[in-house]
């Protein structure tokens, strides 16, 4: 048994860890490759979030999905190589949106060299992913194509707010589902299509990572109050301090506006107010561990989770079939 790729994942096959390990490594150096550019400086903004690493959990769910067919297959590793070049383009750009000074710890791309060159160098790699898309046949470009549009309906959905009348919490799992859920979902989709595997495993697939994706990102909410950056990787209350709205806060927010309890209201005015105060942001994250709106957030990310290995129930018993349910089992750990 031996522990690959994010969140400790266990292999227990030595031939799929062998799989696995040769096809994420493929990836790496495919993704190393595409953002060279004959211009020097371009290459070092291309590579910087490469080198700095991540959990390359797309590829990783590419090659786990690439076992329900023929994971050799040549259009394998390349369209794990655009979803992860995808996935790399809109971190610089989300940077830029967010302001954000670091990024997998390093220094952001919109820090070191300025906004420009941090959105140009995104746009840099979604024209590096289109080409190698162009390889793998216009079903792969109009499948991608969709993705995209919905990843940039979901950024733009979590911009503008929801509507009026709509329900928050609601609004903000369609976000999820767009931004973060339909990226994974293609990776999923692309490992098992270009294996070869049957339509119904690629569909079944397809629906497990946009699920999983989902929660995954449940998940993210929750450790931002939950979590110690020991465990976590990551400062608590990042995301309170920014003000982005997160699950946990707007269960708080319903809760609030349903049965208004002054100690809601007196801490969402807590939330709703400068954060950059270290006292005061360590106040709002020991308030909000002991309320009950983070234990829904909670359950709402182990039900997305279980929805996700509910999914792959119609799928044969195998080892890679157990590596994903195992990656269901670490989504609801990280959640507590």
């Amino acid at each position: 048994m031996t522990v690959v790729g994010p969140f400790g994942l266990s292999v227990r096959d030595q031939a799929l860890e062998a799989d696995v390990q040769t096809g994420l490594a493929a990836v790496e150096a495919g993704l190393l490759d595409a953002t060279k550019s004959e211009v020097p400086f371009i290459t070092e903004a291309a590579q910087h979030l490469v080198r700095a690493g991540g959990k390359r959990f797309r590829p990783l769910l590419a090659m786990l999905s690439a076992q329900f067919g023929d994971a050799d297959a040549p259009g394998v590793v390349p369209s794990a190589v655009v979803v992860e070049l995808t996935h790399l383009a809109t971190l610089y750009h989300d940077d830029v949106m967010d302001e954000a000074d670091v990024r997998r710890g390093v220094d952001s791309a919109n820090t070191r060299w300025g906004n420009s060159v941090a959105v140009l160098t995104g746009d840099f790699l979604f024209a590096r992913a289109s080409h190698i898309l162009a390889d793998l046949g216009p079903e792969a470009v109009r499948i991608q194509a969709e993705a995209f549009e919905r990843l940039v309906t979901g950024q733009i959905l979590e911009t503008a707010g929801p509507r009026d009348g709509r329900d928050p919490v609601e609004h903000y799992l369609d976000v999820m589902r767009g931004k973060t859920g339909s990226l994974i979902a293609v990776a999923c989709r692309f490992g098992a299509m270009m294996a070869g595997a049957d339509e119904s495993a690629v569909d079944i697939l397809t629906q497990y990572g946009e699920r999983l994706g989902v929660a995954f990102q449940l998940a993210d909410d929750v450790l931002d109050i939950a979590s110690d950056f020991h465990e976590s990787g990551k400062t608590p209350g990042t995301d309170l301090r920014e003000g982005i709205p997160t699950l946990p806060v707007l269960h708080l927010r319903a809760q609030a506006a349903a049965d208004g309890k002054p100690e809601d209201l007196e801490l969402l005015e807590l939330l709703d107010g400068d954060l950059s105060d270290d006292a005061r942001l360590a106040e709002a994250l020991c308030r909000l561990r002991a309320h009950p709106a983070l234990e829904q957030a909670r359950r709402d990310t182990i039900r997305w989770t279980e929805e996700a290995r509910a999914t792959l129930a119609p799928l044969p018993e195998c080892y890679a079939k157990a590596a994903l349910e195992e990656l269901c089992d670490a989504v609801v750990h990280r959640a507590g």
